[in-house]
């Protein structure tokens, strides 16, 4: 099985790889090249920083005309993590209004209660659904680790999971073949290890 990291500049990927690795994937690829990543068998699409800085380098990598077309037109299978998973939405307040990929109908706003320490970081339960293949295995609020300024929201059902942090907000979704975590499964300890395997194993 390959699986391609998609490179644009921003990302925790060593602490992916090594998940990765300790799963047993063998061949895991950084790239931003069309080929390679048609090739894949799974897209990663991992991100650390602001969203605005994040579409203009995807933008100037024509990643969002490849993503568009191998995995919302071909159907592979794609996850985003964390500041990844909000690209996938359709845009964020981030630095400004700013369009994101718009494979989900999802905006990201900053958390706005004053009694809130932003960012948000550290280990979270997460209310999942029933019905997740992403989260076969684990139990119900299980924990997963987060650091993030900026929340999704929707009005659509994309098969989203909630965390609580003031008030409910999406922490993952899984839209057909498009899912998105936003807290990062790489350093999440068991629970996030298992959710990447889910992720490999049932998309």
């Amino acid at each position: 099985m390959k699986i391609v990291i998609a490179d644009y500049g921003m990302g925790n990927i060593k602490s992916i790889i090594s998940a990765l690795n300790y799963l047993g994937a063998e061949n895991i690829v950084v790239s931003a090249d069309y080929e390679t990543l048609k090739c894949a068998d799974k897209i990663i699409l991992p991100g650390v920083g602001s969203f605005r800085k994040a579409m203009i380098q995807i933008r100037e990598n024509n990643l969002d005309k490849y993503l568009q077309e191998i995995a919302v037109k071909d159907k592979k299978p794609l996850i985003g993590i964390c500041l990844g998973m909000q690209l996938l939405g359709t845009s964020s307040t981030e630095d400004g209004f700013t369009k994101g990929l718009g494979f989900v109908k999802a905006h990201c706003l900053k958390f706005d209660n004053s009694n809130l320490k932003v960012p948000h970081v550290g280990f979270n339960q997460v209310k999942t659904l029933t019905n997740s293949k992403l989260y076969d295995g684990l139990a119900n609020e299980s924990d997963f680790y987060f650091t993030h300024s900026y929340k999704m929201v929707s009005e659509d059902d994309i098969n989203q999971s909630y965390c609580h942090y003031g008030s409910d907000f999406i922490a993952s979704f899984e839209f057909d073949n498009v899912v998105g975590v936003q807290f990062h499964p790489e350093l999440s300890q068991k629970n996030g290890l298992r959710l990447l395997k889910n992720f490999i194993d049932k998309f």
